[in-house]
């Protein structure tokens, strides 16, 4: 048995999960709080030097998983691993976001693409030495040849 505690709550302007952005990339200057429980509040220090973090969350709106699904951004099934579905064997979630500024425990970031009320369960520093990849290939995404900015979530994985 693996057990995570919720470090915080992440807070966005999205109240359902249909018709949110399916990516930070799709999600452009939406802005966004994170509430860091006071208990790991002293953890942020020297935070606020970064301009992106990682966020690590869990997808508490997901039940349920099947090991084949039909992305957002595709019509055919695809294997769950090759995709960034929500529904999956451990509702686990990341978004890179933008972080504008930390008051008093509360991080102010853009771009977020998370459901208000998200448990958050890491934060993490985004360091391009450590995170970008140099020649990287996507897999069948590369032929979608479409936009995440296009797209939006449906009711497929609700």
């Amino acid at each position: 048995m693996i057990e995570f505690e919720s470090i915080g709550i992440i807070h966005s302007p999205f109240r359902t999960l249909t018709g949110m952005p399916i990516q930070p990339a799709g999600a452009a200057g939406v802005p966004g709080t994170v509430e860091v429980n006071a208990e790991y509040r002293a953890g942020l220090q020297d935070l606020d030097g970064f301009s992106h973090v990682i966020l690590l969350y869990h997808f508490h709106g997901s039940r349920g998983f099947d090991l084949q699904v039909v992305p957002f951004m595709d019509t055919q099934p695809r294997g769950v691993f090759a995709t960034r579905a929500p529904k999956r064997p451990n509702p686990l979630g990341l978004s890179v976001v933008r972080l504008d500024r930390i008051e008093d425990g509360m991080m102010h970031i853009l771009d977020v693409d998370v459901l208000d009320g998200t448990p958050l369960l890491d934060i993490k520093p985004y360091v391009p030495a450590f995170d970008a990849q140099g020649a990287v290939r996507t897999g069948w995404i590369e032929s979608a040849r479409r936009s995440v900015a296009e797209h939006q979530a449906d009711d497929r994985f609700v």
